[in-house]
């Protein structure tokens, strides 16, 4: 098996009642929380690699990033996936 790496664009919004949540605007549906940026950032790393997985055992695209044109907090996520 190979492994190869995928770079995402996540925002990280505070949430009203503490923490963060972590969302990648290439990724539908993707949305994840932790209660530090830091737990927030391995919760979204650990769910874009779940996301990917799924997309690899259904037989679909992998989307590319997207280019975000906001000012939140964001970062580019690198995540390595084996590939099947």
């Amino acid at each position: 098996m190979s492994t190869k790496e995928y770079s995402y664009t996540v925002l990280f919004e505070p949430a009203e009642e503490g923490g963060y949540v972590a969302t990648c605007p290439a990724l539908p549906g993707l949305v994840t929380e932790g209660d530090s940026l830091e737990e927030a950032r391995a919760m979204v790393k650990d769910a874009i690699h779940a996301y990917i997985e799924s997309l690899h055992k259904d037989g679909l695209p992998i989307p590319p990033n997207k280019e975000i044109k906001l000012n939140p907090v964001k970062e580019e996520v690198r995540v390595p996936v084996e590939a099947a």
